[in-house]
């Protein structure tokens, strides 16, 4: 058996600037942990697989093509492949954040908000 926890793992670089952690990688799956800070978020991007985002703490704002919801603890929100998406934090709370790729993405993904 293997147990990862996400406080011992090593921040993964990414294009967005904020904390990620990588929890799970197969040629199945890819599964991150992700902190986004009050006034973070994630730069609009398209990922070449389809993506699932559970909220573990915090109120994120969550963008998929033209829709933006606010979701809560314990929701999950699919984003399928090629649809432009961000998770933005406007709280004063921090933000966690489990983000599933499957498959694990064979070409990076393409960020389309330069800031």
């Amino acid at each position: 058996m293997k147990i990862v926890n996400y406080m011992n793992q090593e921040d993964a670089k990414n294009p967005h600037g904020i904390q990620s952690k990588q929890l799970y990688s197969t040629e199945d799956a890819q599964v991150m942990h992700l902190l986004i800070k009050p006034e973070e978020g994630l730069k609009l991007h398209i990922t070449p697989v389809d993506v699932f985002f559970y909220i573990l703490e915090g109120q994120p704002h969550i963008t998929v093509g033209d829709e933006t919801i606010q979701v809560k603890v314990d929701d999950l929100v699919e984003s399928p492949k090629d649809i432009p998406h961000t998770i933005t934090n406007n709280t004063d709370a921090n933000v966690r954040v489990l983000v599933a790729k499957t498959p694990r993405p064979g070409t990076k993904t393409q960020i389309l908000d330069k800031k």
